[in-house]
């Protein structure tokens, strides 16, 4: 299926109109860190795009490309329309892009199996895949991701972020990086003998520590980032408003996934104990 000359061809068009952001009536030139954003997209949607071909409803099917498709969108909108330019602004439409990432991205892409595709492009990476299978644990991933989701709300290490782009981009990255682990082990990773059951617990675990942060920013009477506090008043809003709107973004979403996701698993534990227990007295009978 020629699917990567189409697909291809949107992305460049990502490239030539999207970081051209609009606030205010004006229009801003690009920055630098916004066109390697945007070229770097491109890359990532080309190489799955040429990945996928030998693959193509073996391996990867149609709706696994389509969720990829979909996610590389979500991304690129995160990053590359006026919510990036907002985000510099106020800490709500910061947190808003983060969850993008986090929630809608990272989870669509992962789902479109891109790893199948890179080994198709790349074929030395197979080479990392016991690194790989080490990383993508469930345990490790839970870590990671808890840590880096905290360790960058660290008022020192946000401020940063906020101050040089560099660290801002590292900071993005960290957050995408470790939730598209984080649903990797989630999506086709495995759990041993206890199977569903440690990936709800595990699904619990995130869910708690991500709702206390957010119900930390939402009921703080003080703001957390002066940078963003400053900007927020000098654009005529209110810095504790944007702040525990911020953490409203981040609570409620994270809940909202993350509990559906929860009961699916545990109705999926449920009726794999029945298939046992069903199998189990299937053979009784039998030896009878």
């Amino acid at each position: 299926m020629r699917i990567s000359v189409p697909l291809c061809a949107l992305c460049v068009s990502v490239v030539i109109v999207s970081p051209l952001h609009a606030h205010e009536g004006e229009v801003h030139a690009p920055d630098a860190w916004s066109i390697a954003t945007a070229i770097s997209l491109v890359l990532i949607a080309c190489l799955y795009a040429i990945g996928i071909r030998p693959l193509w409803r073996k391996a990867i099917r149609p709706w696994q490309a389509t969720a990829f498709a979909l996610g590389w969108a979500s991304a690129a909108a995160a990053l590359l329309s006026p919510l990036d330019r907002w985000s510099d602004v106020l800490f709500s439409a910061h947190m808003a892009q983060h969850e993008i990432l986090m929630l809608v991205s990272a989870p669509l892409m992962v789902a479109g199996r891109p790893y199948l595709a890179a080994l198709h492009v790349l074929p030395p990476l197979a080479r990392f895949a016991r690194a790989g299978e080490l990383v993508t644990g469930p345990v490790t991933v839970l870590v990671l991701h808890a840590v880096v989701l905290w360790v960058w709300h660290i008022p020192a290490l946000f401020e940063a972020a906020l101050h040089d782009e560099t660290i801002h981009v590292i900071q993005h990255l960290g957050f995408f990086l470790t939730a598209a682990l984080f649903w990797f082990a989630l999506l086709h990773g495995r759990y041993g003998r206890l199977g569903y059951g440690v990936g709800v617990f595990y699904v619990f675990l995130t869910a708690m520590h991500t709702e206390i942060l957010g119900a930390l920013l939402t009921f703080a009477s003080r703001v957390w980032y002066p940078t963003h506090a400053a900007r927020t008043a000098a654009a005529g809003g209110n810095a504790v408003d944007d702040q525990q709107l911020a953490g409203v973004l981040m609570w409620i979403p994270f809940g909202v996934v993350f509990v559906f996701i929860g009961l699916a698993l545990f109705a999926a534990w449920l009726g794999e104990a029945e298939r046992r227990v069903a199998f189990t007295s299937a053979g009784r009978i039998a030896r009878r």
